[in-house]
């Protein structure tokens, strides 16, 4: 298969920072879209694959799963979209199209694995795919999104990640009008479910460990905050929530916001992937008033474009720091502190 050249940037090992490289993208097929990539979000998955983190990194890694950018070249059965156009891609490019969930729109449920948009495998080339961290890239039409011209277009390439891990838990849970929505956590994620919730007419309250957040909690939408580690806070809200949004990235305690769901409530966990192996789930609440612990991913590709729809007629983005391509070691270093309000994004003009 035919190849181009485009700059990336990337990590060659475990420990190395991230630098300028080349990689090799595919010619476009008949059913392929090429990108020009002019903004790319940073997500904590990036800095987690590009050190290996979790295991399973494929060297070089490039990262980048929230890409923004003009179409600049399409196959000849391209139906959907025309050079030009404004489009985006999220977390996957691939997936096997045709089990029970990729039938249903659900290819992030695809029971064949679907295909990461970085570190996945490239069924085209042979080896892993590379993300967003680069020049162009090329993907099948059906994982290509269309955005809305009236964005900032900078601000959208959150939506991809940490928009639509938000956006499908408030969807399937039927967020809206009269329901009562609560958010734990106030990062990349806890922000764009905050406007997310509200957009969509829920009354939305933040959880936070300190007061600190009250006022940018407010700001972003937020109908109320409630301190967690207060304990008359809390037993002011039992009882309360029909859907508690569960940002936070690490183990930690949920017992405590269990207690304040409604009957048939249902607690989603979208940040933290792993075990709980210090603090024990309780049955107790989830008995006695039929209540849940669920767990969601990203949406599929429908549901990411009924989400970005959403976020054009309301003009909802994500609050972003724009950087240079050059800056990303230490906008990873900053990360691992939360020195970021909510999310930063690479101009890759900078590249």
């Amino acid at each position: 298969m035919s190849t181009i050249t485009v700059k990336a940037f990337g990590a060659e090992s475990t420990t190395a920072d991230l630098k300028e490289m080349n990689i090799e993208r595919r010619e476009v097929t008949p059913k392929d879209v090429e990108i020009e990539i002019l903004y790319c979000g940073v997500c904590h998955s990036d800095l987690h694959t590009a050190r290996n983190d979790w295991g399973g990194s494929l060297y070089p890694v490039v990262p980048g799963h929230e890409i923004v950018g003009r179409i600049t070249n399409v196959g000849n059965e391209v139906s959907k979209f025309k050079v030009g156009d404004l489009a985006a891609v999220g977390c996957m490019v691939d997936s096997c199209g045709h089990c029970d969930s990729c039938k249903h729109d659900l290819e992030q449920y695809c029971l064949n694995g679907f295909t990461g948009t970085y570190n996945g495998k490239d069924t085209h080339l042979g080896g892993h795919t590379f993300g967003g961290y680069s020049q162009k890239v090329v993907v099948d039409e059906h994982f290509v999104l269309s955005v809305p011209e009236n964005l900032d277009l900078a601000a959208v390439a959150p939506l991809l990640c940490a928009g639509i891990t938000t956006w499908s838990p408030l969807r399937h849970w039927n967020a809206g009008p009269g329901s009562k929505v609560a958010v734990v956590g106030l990062g990349g994620l806890g922000h764009m479910a905050i406007k997310l919730a509200k957009g969509l007419g829920a009354e939305v309250t933040l959880f936070s460990r300190t007061p600190g957040k009250t006022d940018d909690a407010k700001q972003l939408g937020a109908d109320h905050v409630v301190i967690s580690t207060d304990d008359s806070q809390m037993d002011a809200v039992k009882g309360k929530f029909d859907l508690i949004i569960d940002t936070v990235p690490y183990e930690h305690d949920v017992n405590p916001y269990m207690q304040t769901l409604s009957l048939n409530g249902t607690l989603v966990l979208v940040g933290f992937v792993g075990e709980f192996q210090e603090t024990e789930v309780s049955t107790r609440p989830m008995i006695f008033q039929r209540r849940s612990v669920a767990g969601s991913l990203i949406g599929g590709i429908a549901e990411t474009q009924e989400l970005l729809d959403f976020c054009g007629k309301h003009n909802i983005v994500s609050d972003i720091e724009l950087i240079k391509m050059q800056d990303i070691n230490h906008a990873y270093e900053r990360m691992l502190k939360s020195d970021v309000k909510y999310r930063f994004v690479i101009d890759m003009q900078s590249l």
